[in-house]
């Protein structure tokens, strides 16, 4: 598979030869979607909460008598069908969101969205992306003038320059290739990566 290699300028300088395993797999919609699910149930914190009738605050005072009202029975507010009663099956706190994905098959939906990305031409390869200093203005000038706005960089290694000026724009996320997950990249329009981390995802990856 050969990707765009790309200039300091943004322009198409040579092509790069990369693992046809990472970067020319099938599109694989199913496998995406259960990856990219799966990665988001596994942050979710899990710490909502709801209270069942004998945690609300309520009074073990009948309403109104049992007979001879005309009403349906009624024995304490906090039943659940009354406002401000219990939860009949509440959310619990210690609820686990967690699904599991095999590694193979994380591996292989990553390896899926990077070739889509590859054949659309959303992924492009640079051969190196720094800044003299932690300036946001110094990288966002460089972006627009590579004509990317939003945009997902993937390093080798970490940048402190690069990873600080990147912080306050909101369409840039700097990340480094282990740090890469399948939600940052179906989110971004457009994929930098630099040529070290090229290898470093045939390593991992494949």
């Amino acid at each position: 598979m050969e990707l765009k290699l790309l200039n300091e300028q943004g322009q198409p300088s040579a092509t790069l030869q990369a693992s046809d395993a990472l970067f020319g797999r099938e599109y694989n919609e199913a496998l995406i979607h259960q990856v990219v699910v799966a990665y988001m149930a596994n942050g979710r914190s899990g710490n909502r909460a709801q209270k069942t009738r004998a945690e609300v605050a309520h009074t073990t005072h009948k309403p109104w008598r049992q007979k001879g009202t005309g009403r349906a029975r009624s024995g304490m507010g906090s039943s659940p069908i009354w406002r401000g009663g219990g939860r009949t099956f509440p959310n619990s706190p210690e609820e686990n969101f967690s699904q599991k994905i095999n590694r193979k098959m994380y591996r292989a939906g990553v390896a899926s969205i990077l070739s889509q990305l590859a054949r659309d031409g959303r992924l492009s390869v640079i051969e190196g992306l720094t800044v003299e200093a932690p300036k946001t203005k110094l990288l966002a000038e460089k972006l627009k003038g590579m004509g990317l706005e939003s945009v997902l960089v993937i390093t080798d290694s970490f940048d402190e320059n690069l990873y600080l000026s990147s912080r306050n724009l909101r369409n840039v996320l700097v990340l480094e290739v282990s740090e890469t997950d399948p939600v940052s990249l179906v989110r971004f329009p457009n994929v930098l990566v630099t040529k070290g981390a090229v290898a470093k995802m045939e390593e991992m990856w494949q």
